[in-house]
């Protein structure tokens, strides 16, 4: 078995102020993130200029962490949140929720859109593949902070966390793995051949939801949670389960949600001025 690396969680010290890991791990994700969609954007030819893309990015920051940080409280640590409001606001130790990020971001592209006039849904599908890497980035996070301890095990690879006596999976480093590189290639691999509408989206909440609810297997549940469902079931499972379902209905079946999938005819507008000249 392997000793948990000791990880300061401090990045930079200056002075009474302390930059941590888990957040530069952050800033990095959005910078990667607006660096893929400004790729994205040349090999589609869509007309996202490079101000654009920054305001997009600056919409989605917050709703990450607004997001990501009352969900947390609502799925995962409401009664802690009861005891100390003020939890609420230190994000730097970790207690972020991927399922309240997602949300947080949904609500933050719907307003986007509305406001530059656009559909939210090309939005979403637009940034789609510029999420998994921040993702990954963030669960490096969460293994510098000896977060999201693994279920025990004997395997070759098990790691000692820090205070405790028996072997676990390194499961934020599985999740890393399958939530970060390899959802990006199969997510960017769709967006790439420009496929209808909703199709780079459903792929996306499909391939997460399916991955995530894998890697579960091999995290521990939350001790002051454990199993939610059926006695095996985790709450990060069972949040996972919509996604998948929406994912599929995105994929097969997007008129169900009054997605129109045909593109817009251009010329419509012409069209009608003539007629009605």
């Amino acid at each position: 078995m392997i000793e948990y690396p000791v990880i300061d969680p401090v990045a930079v010290s200056l002075g009474p102020f302390n930059i941590h890991w888990y957040a530069v791990t952050y800033l990095v994700g959005f910078l990667i993130c607006w660096r893929i969609l400004l790729s994205l954007s040349d090999a589609q030819r869509q007309t996202w200029r490079k101000e654009q893309l920054w305001d997009l990015i600056s919409y989605g920051v917050f709703g990450v962490i607004l997001g990501g940080r009352m969900g947390y409280v609502l799925f995962y640590g409401f009664e802690q949140f009861l005891d100390n409001p003020l939890m609420i606001l230190k994000i730097w130790q970790g207690g972020m929720s991927f399922h309240g990020g997602l949300l947080g971001v949904i609500a933050a592209l719907a307003l986007y859109a509305h406001r530059h006039q656009r559909r939210f849904i090309e939005v979403a599908d637009f940034v789609a593949p510029g999420a998994p890497l921040a993702l990954g980035l963030g669960r490096i996070g969460n293994f510098i902070n000896a977060e999201l301890p693994g279920r025990v095990t004997d395997v070759p690879w098990a790691m000692i966390y820090p205070g405790d006596v028996v072997g676990r999976h390194p499961s934020s480093l599985y999740q890393m793995t399958l939530e970060g590189p390899v959802l990006f290639l199969l997510v960017y691999a769709v967006a790439i051949r420009r496929p209808r509408v909703a199709a780079t989206s459903g792929a996306f909440l499909l391939l997460y939801g399916s991955f995530r609810w894998l890697t579960e297997f091999f995290r521990a549940p939350d001790p002051h949670m454990g199993f939610m469902a059926f006695g095996w079931m985790t709450q990060g499972q069972i949040l996972c389960l919509p996604m998948v379902l929406l994912g599929l209905v995105l994929i097969a079946v997007p008129d169900l949600l009054g997605i129109t999938t045909t593109a817009p005819d251009p010329d419509i507008k012409g069209r009608k001025k003539r007629k009605a000249s």
